[in-house]
């Protein structure tokens, strides 16, 4: 596991192109999002002087004019936020080929076109992984967190004790669900890009069968990564949150901080998506062959 582990790193770190393709069109999905929230915003409010009515306390006749302007500003918003999020899909299984690609073996940092060509063969496959695996996400999330959640305030003396505890065991077992379905899929991904012809449900069978097969080694590493890329990223939100620019070169160093952690994130995604590589290269099973031809 450890030695997974350190291999991951290590693949990662040459792998810096591919991060660097990465951050750079996440950058541009943030900037649309960016636009598109400046633009719900100029729809409803336009020219208005709310700002500077607020400044100074409550004013009703700013929330009385307000309701006639919601509906227009949540539409505006909520089908430019739709799209980002279909784009967001779209791109991060395109470019998750190119990475994982980078990864594998010694190939070490690919060129920026043979990350594109790799992105751009993997795609569907990739893809398909991406919506199976979500797809048994939701369900297993309704049927762990949401059922349990509806029968116990769904009824009219409320919920008891009996009914938390059933609640948050189910919140466990879906966290953990969630662990190993997210190495399902990471499994899927490196496995399909060592094979000559690509098939996602050829790739989740065979990654099924590793991940159980090689739990002990599996899970635990897994785990490791996860709570270090979540602590990563709550110390990263807590620091952006707390910081407040009082100048635009403040605002400027903020924006700039805020680009070097999330480019930190993403290099901790490829450290993730590297120890697993390693682990499945480690791990081959008697059903690689017939995959191959």
């Amino acid at each position: 596991m450890l030695k997974a582990i350190g291999s991951g790193a290590l693949r990662s770190v040459k792998a810096y192109k591919g991060v660097i393709v990465i951050w750079f069109f996440y950058l541009i999905l943030v900037s649309m999002l960016t636009i598109q929230t400046k633009g719900a915003l100029k729809t409803g409010f336009g020219k208005s002087m709310i700002t500077e009515l607020l400044q100074d306390g409550i004013n009703i006749e700013v929330f009385s004019d307000l309701d006639t302007r919601l509906d227009s500003m949540f539409s505006s918003f909520s089908s430019g936020l739709l799209l980002v999020v279909v784009i967001g899909i779209l791109m991060n299984a395109f470019l998750s080929g190119g990475l994982f690609n980078s990864l594998k073996g010694s190939k070490g940092n690919l060129t920026v076109s043979e990350f594109f060509r790799s992105s751009a063969r993997y795609f569907w496959p990739f893809l398909g992984v991406t919506i199976l695996v979500s797809l048994m996400m939701i369900i297993l999330g309704l049927f762990l967190i949401g059922l349990p959640f509806g029968i116990a305030f769904g009824g009219d003396s409320g919920p008891g004790a009996s009914t938390f505890i059933i609640m948050f065991i189910g919140v466990i077992i879906y966290l953990v669900t969630v662990i190993i379905l997210l190495l399902v899929a990471d499994y899927s991904r490196a496995r399909l890009v060592t094979v000559e012809k690509p098939s996602c449900f050829k790739a989740l069978g065979y990654s099924f069968s590793t991940t159980f097969k090689f739990f002990l080694s599996s899970f635990p590493m897994m785990l490791l990564l996860m709570i270090v890329i979540i602590l990563f990223t709550w110390v990263t939100l807590r620091l952006v949150s707390l910081w407040n620019p009082g100048t635009g070169a403040g605002a400027l160093l903020l924006f700039i901080v805020s680009q070097l952690l999330f480019f930190g994130k993403l290099f901790l995604k490829a450290w993730r998506y590297g120890s697993v590589t390693t682990l499945m290269e480690a791990h081959p099973l008697r059903s690689d062959k017939p995959d191959d031809n």
